[in-house]
Protein backbone atom coordinates (compact mmCIF):
# COMPACT_ATOMS: atom_id res chain seq x y z
CA UNK A 1 0.00 0.00 0.00
CA UNK A 2 3.03 2.29 0.28
CA UNK A 3 4.24 1.88 -3.28
CA UNK A 4 2.89 3.15 -6.58
CA UNK A 5 1.35 0.73 -9.05
CA UNK A 6 0.60 0.96 -12.76
CA UNK A 7 -0.99 -1.08 -15.55
CA UNK A 8 -2.64 -0.81 -18.94
CA UNK A 9 -6.34 -0.59 -18.08
CA UNK A 10 -7.79 -1.25 -21.55
CA UNK A 11 -7.72 -4.45 -23.65
CA UNK A 12 -4.70 -5.08 -25.85
CA UNK A 13 -5.06 -4.46 -29.55
CA UNK A 14 -5.59 -1.57 -31.92
CA UNK A 15 -8.27 0.98 -31.13
CA UNK A 16 -9.10 4.63 -30.61
CA UNK A 17 -8.01 5.13 -26.99
CA UNK A 18 -5.85 3.15 -24.57
CA UNK A 19 -5.59 3.97 -20.87
CA UNK A 20 -2.62 3.56 -18.54
CA UNK A 21 -3.51 3.91 -14.88
CA UNK A 22 -1.13 4.90 -12.06
CA UNK A 23 -2.07 4.86 -8.36
CA UNK A 24 -0.09 5.57 -5.22
CA UNK A 25 1.86 8.24 -3.35
CA UNK A 26 4.28 8.90 -6.23
CA UNK A 27 1.69 9.02 -9.03
CA UNK A 28 1.86 12.79 -9.53
CA UNK A 29 5.66 12.99 -9.42
CA UNK A 30 6.00 10.09 -11.89
CA UNK A 31 3.62 11.79 -14.32
CA UNK A 32 5.54 15.07 -14.10
CA UNK A 33 8.73 13.24 -15.15
CA UNK A 34 7.09 11.94 -18.34
CA UNK A 35 4.52 14.53 -19.37
CA UNK A 36 5.10 17.87 -21.07
CA UNK A 37 2.56 20.34 -22.38
CA UNK A 38 4.95 21.25 -25.19
CA UNK A 39 6.02 18.92 -27.99
CA UNK A 40 9.06 20.90 -29.06
CA UNK A 41 10.99 20.05 -25.91
CA UNK A 42 10.44 18.37 -22.59
CA UNK A 43 9.47 20.68 -19.72
CA UNK A 44 8.70 19.42 -16.25
CA UNK A 45 5.45 20.91 -14.99
CA UNK A 46 4.02 20.39 -11.52
CA UNK A 47 1.23 22.98 -11.50
CA UNK A 48 -1.51 20.44 -12.08
CA UNK A 49 -4.98 20.72 -10.59
CA UNK A 50 -6.96 17.68 -9.48
CA UNK A 51 -9.78 16.41 -11.70
CA UNK A 52 -8.77 18.43 -14.72
CA UNK A 53 -7.77 17.07 -18.11
CA UNK A 54 -4.46 18.21 -19.62
CA UNK A 55 -3.34 17.87 -23.22
CA UNK A 56 0.31 17.16 -23.87
CA UNK A 57 2.99 14.60 -24.77
CA UNK A 58 4.71 11.63 -23.18
CA UNK A 59 8.49 11.68 -23.66
CA UNK A 60 11.08 8.93 -23.78
CA UNK A 61 13.40 9.55 -20.81
CA UNK A 62 16.56 8.60 -22.75
CA UNK A 63 16.05 10.12 -26.20
CA UNK A 64 13.77 12.90 -24.90
CA UNK A 65 11.64 12.18 -27.95
CA UNK A 66 7.86 12.19 -28.05
CA UNK A 67 6.29 8.74 -27.66
CA UNK A 68 2.67 9.82 -28.05
CA UNK A 69 0.26 12.71 -27.84
CA UNK A 70 -1.98 12.13 -24.83
CA UNK A 71 -4.59 13.44 -22.43
CA UNK A 72 -3.64 13.31 -18.75
CA UNK A 73 -6.10 13.30 -15.84
CA UNK A 74 -4.88 14.05 -12.31
CA UNK A 75 -7.10 12.83 -9.44
CA UNK A 76 -6.04 13.70 -5.90
CA UNK A 77 -6.93 11.12 -3.26
CA UNK A 78 -9.24 10.33 -1.60
CA UNK A 79 -11.46 11.56 -4.47
CA UNK A 80 -10.35 8.83 -6.86
CA UNK A 81 -11.10 5.22 -7.71
CA UNK A 82 -8.52 3.85 -5.25
CA UNK A 83 -8.81 6.75 -2.75
CA UNK A 84 -5.10 7.38 -3.52
CA UNK A 85 -3.47 9.84 -5.90
CA UNK A 86 -4.34 8.53 -9.36
CA UNK A 87 -3.13 9.40 -12.86
CA UNK A 88 -4.84 8.21 -16.03
CA UNK A 89 -2.97 8.59 -19.30
CA UNK A 90 -5.22 8.40 -22.36
CA UNK A 91 -3.00 7.50 -25.30
CA UNK A 92 -3.64 6.02 -28.73
CA UNK A 93 -4.52 2.37 -28.40
CA UNK A 94 -1.93 0.08 -29.89
CA UNK A 95 0.11 -2.70 -28.34
CA UNK A 96 3.50 -1.08 -28.94
CA UNK A 97 2.65 2.51 -28.00
CA UNK A 98 0.91 1.51 -24.75
CA UNK A 99 3.78 -0.76 -23.78
CA UNK A 100 6.25 2.04 -24.53
CA UNK A 101 4.37 4.45 -22.24
CA UNK A 102 4.03 1.76 -19.57
CA UNK A 103 7.78 1.09 -19.64
CA UNK A 104 8.45 4.79 -19.03
CA UNK A 105 6.11 4.77 -16.03
CA UNK A 106 7.84 1.68 -14.65
CA UNK A 107 11.27 3.27 -15.20
CA UNK A 108 10.21 6.30 -13.14
CA UNK A 109 9.46 4.21 -10.07
CA UNK A 110 6.10 2.49 -10.34
CA UNK A 111 5.66 -1.27 -10.28
CA UNK A 112 3.31 -3.37 -12.38
CA UNK A 113 0.04 -3.98 -10.54
CA UNK A 114 -1.29 -7.41 -9.67
CA UNK A 115 -4.68 -8.56 -11.01
CA UNK A 116 -7.45 -6.51 -9.42
CA UNK A 117 -5.04 -4.48 -7.30
CA UNK A 118 -6.60 -1.10 -8.11
CA UNK A 119 -10.00 -2.32 -6.91
CA UNK A 120 -8.37 -4.08 -3.96
CA UNK A 121 -6.83 -0.77 -2.88
CA UNK A 122 -10.23 0.90 -3.19
CA UNK A 123 -11.56 -1.74 -0.78
CA UNK A 124 -8.62 -1.57 1.65
CA UNK A 125 -8.89 2.22 1.68
CA UNK A 126 -12.58 1.79 2.62
CA UNK A 127 -13.90 3.63 -0.42
CA UNK A 128 -16.02 0.58 -1.28
CA UNK A 129 -17.02 -2.60 0.54
CA UNK A 130 -16.35 -6.11 -0.72
CA UNK A 131 -19.77 -6.49 -2.36
CA UNK A 132 -19.10 -3.35 -4.40
CA UNK A 133 -15.66 -4.61 -5.37
CA UNK A 134 -17.13 -7.91 -6.62
CA UNK A 135 -19.79 -5.96 -8.52
CA UNK A 136 -17.03 -4.40 -10.64
CA UNK A 137 -16.25 -7.84 -12.08
CA UNK A 138 -19.98 -8.58 -12.43
CA UNK A 139 -20.53 -5.42 -14.50
CA UNK A 140 -17.68 -6.37 -16.83
CA UNK A 141 -19.01 -9.93 -17.18
CA UNK A 142 -22.71 -8.98 -17.51
CA UNK A 143 -24.38 -11.05 -20.24
CA UNK A 144 -27.73 -9.28 -20.30
CA UNK A 145 -29.54 -6.08 -19.38
CA UNK A 146 -30.91 -7.71 -16.23
CA UNK A 147 -27.48 -8.94 -15.12
CA UNK A 148 -26.13 -5.41 -15.64
CA UNK A 149 -29.02 -3.94 -13.64
CA UNK A 150 -28.34 -6.17 -10.64
CA UNK A 151 -24.56 -5.61 -10.80
CA UNK A 152 -25.07 -1.84 -10.99
CA UNK A 153 -27.36 -1.96 -7.96
CA UNK A 154 -24.68 -3.88 -6.08
CA UNK A 155 -21.88 -1.50 -7.02
CA UNK A 156 -23.99 1.34 -5.59
CA UNK A 157 -23.83 -0.48 -2.25
CA UNK A 158 -27.42 -1.76 -2.00
CA UNK A 159 -26.49 -5.28 -0.86
CA UNK A 160 -23.77 -4.01 1.47
CA UNK A 161 -26.18 -1.66 3.21
CA UNK A 162 -28.71 -4.44 3.79
CA UNK A 163 -26.06 -6.82 5.16
CA UNK A 164 -24.63 -4.15 7.49
CA UNK A 165 -28.13 -3.45 8.81
CA UNK A 166 -28.55 -7.14 9.68
CA UNK A 167 -25.12 -7.22 11.37
CA UNK A 168 -25.94 -4.16 13.48
CA UNK A 169 -29.12 -5.81 14.73
CA UNK A 170 -27.19 -8.94 15.65
CA UNK A 171 -24.46 -6.89 17.35
CA UNK A 172 -27.11 -5.15 19.45
CA UNK A 173 -28.57 -8.51 20.47
CA UNK A 174 -25.08 -9.80 21.30
CA UNK A 175 -24.40 -6.78 23.51
CA UNK A 176 -27.42 -7.68 25.65
CA UNK A 177 -26.02 -11.17 26.19
CA UNK A 178 -22.44 -10.05 26.87
CA UNK A 179 -23.48 -7.54 29.52
CA UNK A 180 -24.89 -10.45 31.48
CA UNK A 181 -21.77 -12.54 30.91
CA UNK A 182 -19.33 -9.78 31.90
CA UNK A 183 -21.32 -8.27 34.80
CA UNK A 184 -23.50 -11.04 36.21
CA UNK A 185 -23.86 -9.38 39.61
CA UNK A 186 -24.83 -5.96 38.31
CA UNK A 187 -27.66 -6.83 35.94
CA UNK A 188 -30.73 -8.99 35.99
CA UNK A 189 -30.50 -12.43 34.29
CA UNK A 190 -30.79 -12.35 30.51
CA UNK A 191 -34.38 -12.76 29.40
CA UNK A 192 -34.87 -11.28 25.93
CA UNK A 193 -38.19 -9.62 25.28
CA UNK A 194 -40.63 -10.97 22.74
CA UNK A 195 -39.73 -8.10 20.39
CA UNK A 196 -36.02 -8.94 20.65
CA UNK A 197 -36.69 -12.58 19.80
CA UNK A 198 -38.93 -11.56 16.91
CA UNK A 199 -36.16 -9.24 15.72
CA UNK A 200 -33.68 -12.13 15.71
CA UNK A 201 -36.18 -14.27 13.80
CA UNK A 202 -36.65 -11.44 11.31
CA UNK A 203 -32.89 -11.34 10.64
CA UNK A 204 -33.03 -15.08 10.01
CA UNK A 205 -35.94 -14.63 7.60
CA UNK A 206 -34.09 -11.92 5.67
CA UNK A 207 -31.02 -14.16 5.37
CA UNK A 208 -33.23 -16.92 3.99
CA UNK A 209 -34.78 -14.42 1.61
CA UNK A 210 -31.36 -13.50 0.20
CA UNK A 211 -30.54 -17.21 -0.20
CA UNK A 212 -33.77 -17.75 -2.12
CA UNK A 213 -33.00 -14.74 -4.34
CA UNK A 214 -29.71 -16.36 -5.31
CA UNK A 215 -31.36 -19.71 -6.02
CA UNK A 216 -34.09 -18.07 -8.09
CA UNK A 217 -32.01 -15.63 -10.10
CA UNK A 218 -28.33 -16.65 -10.09
CA UNK A 219 -28.75 -17.60 -13.77
CA UNK A 220 -28.88 -13.87 -14.60
CA UNK A 221 -25.13 -13.87 -14.03
CA UNK A 222 -24.10 -17.28 -15.35
CA UNK A 223 -26.85 -17.89 -17.90
CA UNK A 224 -29.49 -20.65 -18.02
CA UNK A 225 -27.99 -23.82 -19.45
CA UNK A 226 -30.07 -25.37 -22.25
CA UNK A 227 -29.04 -28.67 -23.84
CA UNK A 228 -30.40 -29.98 -27.14
CA UNK A 229 -30.51 -33.77 -27.23
CA UNK A 230 -32.01 -36.59 -29.26
CA UNK A 231 -31.17 -39.28 -31.80
CA UNK A 232 -28.64 -38.73 -34.60
CA UNK A 233 -29.80 -36.63 -37.58
CA UNK A 234 -32.93 -35.41 -35.81
CA UNK A 235 -31.97 -31.80 -36.53
CA UNK A 236 -30.20 -30.75 -33.31
CA UNK A 237 -27.51 -28.74 -35.08
CA UNK A 238 -30.05 -27.11 -37.38
CA UNK A 239 -32.08 -26.06 -34.34
CA UNK A 240 -28.95 -24.73 -32.65
CA UNK A 241 -28.20 -22.53 -35.67
CA UNK A 242 -31.81 -21.30 -35.87
CA UNK A 243 -31.86 -20.35 -32.19
CA UNK A 244 -28.57 -18.48 -32.55
CA UNK A 245 -29.52 -17.07 -35.96
CA UNK A 246 -26.08 -17.99 -37.28
CA UNK A 247 -24.23 -21.09 -38.52
CA UNK A 248 -22.51 -22.29 -35.34
CA UNK A 249 -22.91 -26.06 -35.68
CA UNK A 250 -21.86 -28.07 -38.74
CA UNK A 251 -24.83 -29.53 -40.62
CA UNK A 252 -24.63 -32.54 -42.96
CA UNK A 253 -27.09 -35.29 -43.95
CA UNK A 254 -24.67 -37.81 -42.42
CA UNK A 255 -25.75 -39.01 -38.93
CA UNK A 256 -23.21 -38.42 -36.15
CA UNK A 257 -21.68 -35.24 -37.57
CA UNK A 258 -21.62 -33.62 -34.11
CA UNK A 259 -19.18 -35.41 -31.81
CA UNK A 260 -18.05 -32.84 -29.22
CA UNK A 261 -20.68 -30.59 -27.59
CA UNK A 262 -20.96 -27.16 -29.24
CA UNK A 263 -21.72 -24.34 -26.78
CA UNK A 264 -22.79 -20.74 -27.43
CA UNK A 265 -24.41 -17.85 -25.55
CA UNK A 266 -27.93 -16.70 -26.43
CA UNK A 267 -30.00 -13.76 -25.18
CA UNK A 268 -33.81 -14.00 -25.22
CA UNK A 269 -35.62 -10.83 -24.12
CA UNK A 270 -32.80 -9.83 -21.79
CA UNK A 271 -32.37 -13.27 -20.21
CA UNK A 272 -28.99 -14.97 -20.85
CA UNK A 273 -28.85 -18.61 -21.94
CA UNK A 274 -26.03 -21.00 -22.77
CA UNK A 275 -27.16 -23.36 -25.56
CA UNK A 276 -25.36 -26.68 -26.12
CA UNK A 277 -25.68 -28.91 -29.19
CA UNK A 278 -24.75 -32.50 -28.36
CA UNK A 279 -23.96 -35.74 -30.14
CA UNK A 280 -26.87 -37.97 -31.14
CA UNK A 281 -27.61 -40.58 -28.47
CA UNK A 282 -27.88 -44.13 -29.81
CA UNK A 283 -26.34 -47.60 -29.58
CA UNK A 284 -22.92 -47.73 -31.26
CA UNK A 285 -19.60 -49.57 -31.15
CA UNK A 286 -17.66 -46.57 -32.49
CA UNK A 287 -15.29 -45.45 -29.70
CA UNK A 288 -15.34 -41.79 -30.79
CA UNK A 289 -19.13 -41.75 -30.89
CA UNK A 290 -19.29 -43.41 -27.46
CA UNK A 291 -17.12 -40.64 -26.00
CA UNK A 292 -19.32 -38.00 -27.65
CA UNK A 293 -22.47 -39.62 -26.24
CA UNK A 294 -20.98 -39.70 -22.73
CA UNK A 295 -20.19 -35.98 -23.03
CA UNK A 296 -23.76 -35.37 -24.21
CA UNK A 297 -25.15 -37.17 -21.16
CA UNK A 298 -22.89 -35.14 -18.88
CA UNK A 299 -24.25 -31.89 -20.35
CA UNK A 300 -27.81 -33.15 -19.97
CA UNK A 301 -27.19 -33.87 -16.29
CA UNK A 302 -25.88 -30.36 -15.58
CA UNK A 303 -28.41 -28.59 -17.79
CA UNK A 304 -31.25 -26.41 -16.47
CA UNK A 305 -33.54 -27.04 -19.47
CA UNK A 306 -33.51 -29.91 -21.96
CA UNK A 307 -34.82 -29.70 -25.52
CA UNK A 308 -35.70 -33.34 -26.24
CA UNK A 309 -36.04 -33.75 -30.01
CA UNK A 310 -37.93 -36.27 -32.14
CA UNK A 311 -38.99 -36.31 -35.80
CA UNK A 312 -41.95 -37.56 -37.83
CA UNK A 313 -42.24 -41.30 -38.22
CA UNK A 314 -40.76 -42.04 -34.78
CA UNK A 315 -42.43 -42.93 -31.50
CA UNK A 316 -42.02 -41.29 -28.10
CA UNK A 317 -40.66 -44.03 -25.85
CA UNK A 318 -40.90 -43.61 -22.09
CA UNK A 319 -38.00 -46.04 -21.60
CA UNK A 320 -35.76 -44.17 -24.04
CA UNK A 321 -36.74 -40.81 -22.56
CA UNK A 322 -36.05 -41.91 -18.96
CA UNK A 323 -32.63 -43.28 -19.93
CA UNK A 324 -31.62 -39.91 -21.37
CA UNK A 325 -33.37 -37.31 -19.20
CA UNK A 326 -32.80 -37.26 -15.40
CA UNK A 327 -35.94 -37.13 -13.30
CA UNK A 328 -37.06 -33.65 -12.25
CA UNK A 329 -35.43 -31.78 -15.15
CA UNK A 330 -37.30 -29.06 -17.01
CA UNK A 331 -37.98 -30.43 -20.51
CA UNK A 332 -39.48 -29.16 -23.74
CA UNK A 333 -40.52 -31.81 -26.25
CA UNK A 334 -39.48 -30.54 -29.68
CA UNK A 335 -40.85 -32.22 -32.80
CA UNK A 336 -38.71 -31.20 -35.78
CA UNK A 337 -39.19 -31.63 -39.54
CA UNK A 338 -42.96 -31.03 -39.51
CA UNK A 339 -42.58 -29.88 -43.12
CA UNK A 340 -41.88 -33.50 -44.09
CA UNK A 341 -44.93 -35.21 -42.61
CA UNK A 342 -47.41 -33.29 -40.49
CA UNK A 343 -49.74 -36.24 -40.06
CA UNK A 344 -47.28 -38.73 -38.59
CA UNK A 345 -45.83 -36.85 -35.62
CA UNK A 346 -44.75 -38.50 -32.35
CA UNK A 347 -46.96 -37.77 -29.35
CA UNK A 348 -46.15 -37.73 -25.65
CA UNK A 349 -47.40 -40.65 -23.60
CA UNK A 350 -50.06 -40.07 -20.95
CA UNK A 351 -47.43 -40.10 -18.19
CA UNK A 352 -45.62 -37.13 -19.74
CA UNK A 353 -48.55 -35.08 -21.02
CA UNK A 354 -47.49 -32.29 -18.62
CA UNK A 355 -44.31 -31.63 -20.65
CA UNK A 356 -44.70 -28.62 -22.99
CA UNK A 357 -44.39 -29.54 -26.67
CA UNK A 358 -43.49 -27.43 -29.68
CA UNK A 359 -43.64 -28.43 -33.36
CA UNK A 360 -40.98 -26.85 -35.57
CA UNK A 361 -39.22 -26.99 -38.87
CA UNK A 362 -35.64 -25.90 -38.33
CA UNK A 363 -35.11 -26.03 -42.09
CA UNK A 364 -37.93 -23.56 -42.83
CA UNK A 365 -37.59 -21.58 -39.56
CA UNK A 366 -41.11 -22.51 -38.51
CA UNK A 367 -42.03 -22.57 -34.82
CA UNK A 368 -38.66 -21.19 -33.68
CA UNK A 369 -40.18 -18.02 -32.22
CA UNK A 370 -42.72 -20.09 -30.29
CA UNK A 371 -39.94 -22.35 -29.00
CA UNK A 372 -37.91 -19.37 -27.77
CA UNK A 373 -40.97 -18.06 -25.94
CA UNK A 374 -41.56 -21.47 -24.39
CA UNK A 375 -37.92 -21.61 -23.22
CA UNK A 376 -38.30 -18.16 -21.69
CA UNK A 377 -41.62 -18.98 -20.00
CA UNK A 378 -40.46 -22.11 -18.19
CA UNK A 379 -37.19 -20.41 -17.20
CA UNK A 380 -38.61 -17.41 -15.37
CA UNK A 381 -42.21 -18.45 -14.71
CA UNK A 382 -41.83 -18.18 -10.91
CA UNK A 383 -39.36 -15.29 -10.85
CA UNK A 384 -40.37 -11.77 -9.85
CA UNK A 385 -37.73 -9.65 -11.59
CA UNK A 386 -38.76 -6.55 -9.63
CA UNK A 387 -38.77 -8.26 -6.22
CA UNK A 388 -35.28 -7.21 -5.21
CA UNK A 389 -32.58 -4.99 -6.68
CA UNK A 390 -29.78 -7.34 -5.61
CA UNK A 391 -28.75 -10.94 -6.16
CA UNK A 392 -26.11 -12.39 -3.80
CA UNK A 393 -23.39 -14.37 -5.54
CA UNK A 394 -22.42 -17.92 -4.59
CA UNK A 395 -19.87 -16.74 -2.00
CA UNK A 396 -22.50 -14.51 -0.41
CA UNK A 397 -25.02 -17.37 -0.44
CA UNK A 398 -22.67 -19.69 1.47
CA UNK A 399 -21.97 -16.98 4.06
CA UNK A 400 -25.71 -16.34 4.43
CA UNK A 401 -26.33 -20.06 4.91
CA UNK A 402 -23.70 -20.15 7.66
CA UNK A 403 -25.24 -17.09 9.31
CA UNK A 404 -28.73 -18.59 9.08
CA UNK A 405 -27.55 -21.86 10.66
CA UNK A 406 -26.01 -19.96 13.59
CA UNK A 407 -29.12 -17.83 14.12
CA UNK A 408 -31.31 -20.94 14.04
CA UNK A 409 -29.07 -22.51 16.70
CA UNK A 410 -29.34 -19.36 18.83
CA UNK A 411 -33.14 -19.29 18.57
CA UNK A 412 -33.29 -22.98 19.52
CA UNK A 413 -30.96 -22.25 22.44
CA UNK A 414 -33.18 -19.42 23.68
CA UNK A 415 -36.18 -21.75 23.57
CA UNK A 416 -34.34 -24.47 25.49
CA UNK A 417 -32.75 -22.18 28.10
CA UNK A 418 -29.20 -22.62 26.80
CA UNK A 419 -26.29 -20.98 28.63
CA UNK A 420 -25.57 -17.35 27.70
CA UNK A 421 -21.99 -18.20 26.68
CA UNK A 422 -23.23 -20.68 24.06
CA UNK A 423 -25.80 -18.19 22.76
CA UNK A 424 -23.05 -15.58 22.42
CA UNK A 425 -20.93 -17.98 20.36
CA UNK A 426 -23.80 -18.60 17.91
CA UNK A 427 -24.58 -14.90 17.52
CA UNK A 428 -20.88 -14.03 17.07
CA UNK A 429 -20.63 -16.71 14.40
CA UNK A 430 -23.55 -15.24 12.48
CA UNK A 431 -22.07 -11.74 12.75
CA UNK A 432 -18.72 -12.97 11.42
CA UNK A 433 -20.39 -14.86 8.55
CA UNK A 434 -22.25 -11.74 7.42
CA UNK A 435 -19.06 -9.72 7.83
CA UNK A 436 -17.28 -11.86 5.23
CA UNK A 437 -19.83 -10.63 2.67
CA UNK A 438 -19.04 -6.93 3.13
CA UNK A 439 -15.39 -7.53 4.03
CA UNK A 440 -15.28 -6.63 7.72
CA UNK A 441 -14.30 -10.17 8.70
CA UNK A 442 -13.06 -11.54 5.36
CA UNK A 443 -9.77 -13.43 5.58
CA UNK A 444 -6.73 -12.69 3.46
CA UNK A 445 -7.36 -15.92 1.54
CA UNK A 446 -10.87 -14.76 0.62
CA UNK A 447 -9.59 -11.37 -0.54
CA UNK A 448 -6.76 -12.88 -2.57
CA UNK A 449 -9.15 -15.32 -4.24
CA UNK A 450 -11.64 -12.58 -5.16
CA UNK A 451 -9.17 -10.09 -6.59
CA UNK A 452 -7.01 -12.68 -8.37
CA UNK A 453 -9.95 -13.22 -10.75
CA UNK A 454 -9.86 -9.59 -11.87
CA UNK A 455 -7.93 -8.49 -14.93
CA UNK A 456 -4.70 -6.51 -14.56
CA UNK A 457 -5.48 -2.81 -14.63
CA UNK A 458 -8.80 -3.06 -12.80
Amino acid sequence: MNDTITAIATPFGSGGIGVIRISGPDAFSIASKLFSKRKSRFEISEDFESHKVYHGYIFDHQALAVIDEVLLIFMKGPSSYTAEDVIEIQAHSGTYVLRAVLEEVLFCGARLSEPGEFTKRAFLNQRIDLTQAEAVADIIAAKSANALKFATSQILGTLGEKIRELRERLIHFLSLIEVNIDFPDDVTPFYPSENEILGLADVLEKCRGFIKQHNDACFLKEGIRVTICGSPNVGKSSLMNRLLEKDRSIITPIPGTTRDPVEEGLNIDGIPFVITDTAGIHQTDDLVEIIGIEKAKSHITTSDIILYMKEPGTVFSEREFEKIVPQGKKVIFVVNKIDINEGNLPRLSEKYQHIPAVEISALLNQGIRELKQKILNISIADLDMAKSPVIPNLRHKKALEQAADSIEAALAGLKNGQAEEILAIDIKSSIDSLGTITGETASIDILDNIFSNFCIGK
